[in-house]
This record gives C-alpha cells, structure tokens and sequence, in this order.
C-alpha cells in the first residue's frame, strides 16, 4: 500500500493482519537472500541504537512502528555553540502568538488550507493528511521531520501543528490585521514567506533529497557542490552570466529568457523537465554547473529550493529582487552574499553586474566567495535540524493546551517509511537517514532582535541594494563606475 493512502486512513484489524503475514513473509525471504547470496558491498551492515535489530542496507520490513525503539539519547554531549544569526527569525515568525499564545482552535482553524497536521507525543509521530501535495513533498517533509526526532530523541516537546506544503504563503496578514476579532491568525507551517504573510517558515523538503529530479540530500550534495567549486578556477570560468531552469512557472523567469543574448552577458538554459527524466538526467547534475563566474537566481511560482545550490557555487549569485525568503535567506545581504538585480530592468542589470564584476574581478570573487561560505558553514544538516528543533521548540512553548492524537491520525516512523518504497525513493532515504543521535546539543538559540537592532538591519540592506542602482545609474549616464 502506498504511504499516501496509508495517510488518508486508518487500517482495520483484518488489514493490519493480512499485512503482517505478507511482511513477515517477505522479512523471511529478504533474510534468506542475505544469507544465501549476498556479497560485497550490499552485505555491509548497520546498528539503529536503541534498539536490538541489525539492518542491511534493504532493513528488516518484518517490523512495524510499534516494534522499534526511538534512538537512545547520549547524556555526554559536547558543549552547544551558538547558532548562526538566522535563527533570529524564528522569533519574528512566533510574534503573532507571543502575547495570546496558541489555542486548539487556533490551530485548528489552519486545516483548511493544511496539507498535513502532524502531532508529535511521546517521542512518536502521527499525521493526518488532508489533501494531495506536489509529487511527494508531504512525504519527505515528514521524513525530514522524523529525522529529527532520530537526530535529538526525546528532546522534542509534544506538538500539535499544520503544514502546508504548496509554493505560495497561505496565510494573508490583510486578512488577520491586528484590528481585526479574527487576530492572532491561526498558525501554519510552511516552506516560505514573504513580507504579506503570517506563515512559520520551516526547512522544505529538498533537505532530505527531490526523488523526481534526482536531486540528492543536501548533506551529499553540499559536499559534491564544493567538489565542484574547485575543478575551474574562478578567472578561468566563463564570463558571463549563467541560469538553469524551468522558464515556464514564472512572470520573472519568462521574462529572464528574454536576455539570452551576448549582449546582455547572460546564458539561459531552459530544461525540460520530461526529458531529463526520460534520458536519466543527464545534463542535470548540480556539481557540474559551477563553470560560469555569475549565476543567476530567479523565483518560481514563490521561493526556489535552487537558491542555496546557486549560492554554494562560488560564483557571484545575481538575484533578481527576490520576493519570498525560507528560513534562512532573511539574513543574507545584497553586496556582500549576493548581488542584487532590478527585476524591472532584467537584462540591463544582468549586463551591468557582468561588466562591474569583470572590471573588479577580486571583489566578485570574494562575493561569491562569501556567498558560497554561507551556505557550507551556516547551512550544514546539523543547523538545519537545529533551527527544525528550536522553531518547534519555541512553537510547543505557546501551545495553551495539551496535544492529543486527533482521530484518523495515523503513527509514521522512519523505518517503515523506508520499507514502504523502492527504487530511488528508497535509495535517498537510506542515504538521508540519520544513523546516529548528534554528539552536541542543539545551537544555542540567540535572542530575538530589538525593534531598533531589525530597523537598521533592514535598513542597511535596502542602502545596500540602493548603491547598486546608483552604480547602475551612474554608468547609464556615463560615469565611470567603482568598486563597492
């Protein structure tokens, strides 16, 4: 059965029998195979601690949720270090709820527009699925969420929440003003946000790999992406430009196609999705696409997963004014992490941003450079996990009741998830489980911003981006440009 029909109810006990016979038949099977003819490397082995079962790579799908043991908690932990300045936002996402706190109906109120409410009560996970999301996201982001619970056991609070899982932010701030009875807004949690909307920004899933494109975990990826940063120098890339995308989601995107030409300095590559997965993805492998010195961001129908692969490029990231932000991005700074383009004059800011950087090569290449330095370091697994864990931290601490398992709800747990697909699916599962709970504790949590402290922060990024329309300004009407 399919995890998706698996979400959408709950089996009887003629079910679960008839299941538990085919499984057991099959754990009997898989065994004698290990036993009989596997050799090499498929016959390497792993210990789950906590629990008394030696997995293969193929585990032992003879069990179910109930039988497994959570990840034992190691006592003996390193000193926490501090987490990276993003984690900031974590408390401006909860403002709303600071002063009320957050009610069952509240959350309640989400599920019309949630794909998922995932409840979480005694180191165990349940979910209840509403509705269908895009290709398997809802899956991998409970996956990435059972992560987790693997990565820290049992330091998790009980949790009661809605997810949802589209492109677009749900939840309207014109629709909850602070004037309004209907304020606080009900809380959801989402992949991103803009400045428009109340959705709690959570990593997406993309995390834990994107199965349809064959986009690994972004802990092996990270890895193969710096690889890549070092096979051409940066003075000896290409010159010019760079874009690799599906042109067909957005206004931006269609529009960027427009400056494919030499003399806007940019080279766009549209991909058909529908042929790279009938020809294996062949031109499609993010580690190879580090080879031009600029490379340029453009939203989709929202935010980009891609963001953060064009970031760890080394090349100098030219955003076009990006709208929406994940949970990490709020921090980054026109300049010095990216450079800023005008998306109402794409193609002239593009051509301007290749020639600036091109006549101040040492000062694109540190831009890069620090882009690049922010997604490898403030960007590693065991930050996005922490920031997973001090969101829904700070969420469980504004809860205002007791979270129960709703009716319908149905136990997930990473083992059986895993023995639930094949393929390739099951391969980036494999490959994204967490084996061992962390040897630290979680990043210790910064304070929240002072009004005064966010004021000159957003203040200095919209000075920032200023000084490059005034560059750009400059040389229109003929003045030589300088460094920044």
């Amino acid at each position: 059965m399919a995890l998706s029909e698996i979400l959408n109810r709950q089996p009887g006990k003629s079910t679960v029998a008839f299941f538990l016979v085919i499984l057991v038949s099959i754990a009997a099977i898989t065994r004698w195979i290990n036993v009989s003819i596997m050799t090499g490397p498929l016959q390497k082995k792993f210990l789950l601690r906590g629990t008394s079962q030696t997995y293969s790579s193929e585990f032992d799908c003879s069990l179910n949720c109930s039988d497994i043991s959570p990840l034992n908690s190691t006592d003996n932990k390193e000193p926490s270090e501090s987490c990276p300045e993003y984690f900031k936002w974590i408390h401006e996402d909860l403002k709303p709820w600071k002063v009320t706190g957050i009610t069952k109906e509240m959350v309640e109120k989400a599920k019309e527009r949630a794909h998922l409410n995932i409840v979480i009560m005694n180191r165990r996970m349940y979910i209840r699925k509403f509705k269908e999301a895009f290709q398997t996201r809802d899956t991998v982001t409970i996956w990435g969420i059972l992560q987790l619970l693997r990565f820290y056991p049992g330091k998790l609070p009980d949790l009661d929440l809605m997810f949802e899982c589209g492109d677009v932010p749900k939840i309207r701030k014109h629709d909850y003003a602070r004037s309004n009875a209907s304020y606080p807004p009900p809380p959801m949690f989402h992949y991103c946000g803009d400045d428009s909307s109340f959705d709690i920004v959570f990593p997406d899933w993309s995390f834990w790999g994107w199965p349809e494109l064959n986009i690994k975990p972004w802990g092996i990826l990270k890895k193969d992406l710096q690889e890549g940063n070092g096979r051409i120098k940066w003075s000896d890339r290409e010159p010019y430009a760079y874009w690799k995308g599906n042109a067909r989601v957005s206004t931006v995107r269609h529009e960027l196609v427009k400056c494919n030409a030499s003399e806007w300095n940019a080279r766009i590559d549209q991909v058909d999705w529908g042929h790279e997965i009938k020809h294996g993805f062949e031109t499609a492998d993010l580690a190879s696409q580090c080879t031009h010195r600029y490379k340029i961001y453009a939203e989709g129908v929202a935010w980009s997963v891609s963001e953060k692969y064009i970031l760890a490029c080394d090349s100098m990231s030219l955003m076009i004014n990006p709208r929406y932000y994940d949970f990490y991005t709020r921090s980054l700074l026109p300049t010095i992490h990216y450079w800023p383009i005008n998306e109402k004059d794409k193609c002239k800011s593009i051509k301007f941003a290749v020639e600036w950087g091109n006549k101040h090569m040492n000062e694109a290449q540190e831009i890069g450079k620090r882009g690049s330095k922010y997604v490898q370091e403030q960007l590693k697994m065991k930050f996005v996990y922490d920031y997973m864990f001090h969101s829904l931290t700070e969420y469980s601490n504004l809860l205002k009741y007791k979270p129960t398992v709703p009716k319908g709800a149905v136990e997930v747990c990473s083992e059986t998830m895993v023995c639930s697909v094949e393929g390739s699916m099951k391969k980036l599962r494999i490959d994204s489980m967490v084996k061992n709970p962390a040897d630290s504790s979680p990043c210790t949590m910064p304070s929240s911003y002072y009004p005064a402290e966010l004021e000159d922060f957003l203040e200095m990024k919209e000075n920032l981006t200023k000084q490059v329309r005034t560059l750009e300004e400059s040389e229109r009407i003929g003045i030589p440009t300088m460094k920044i």
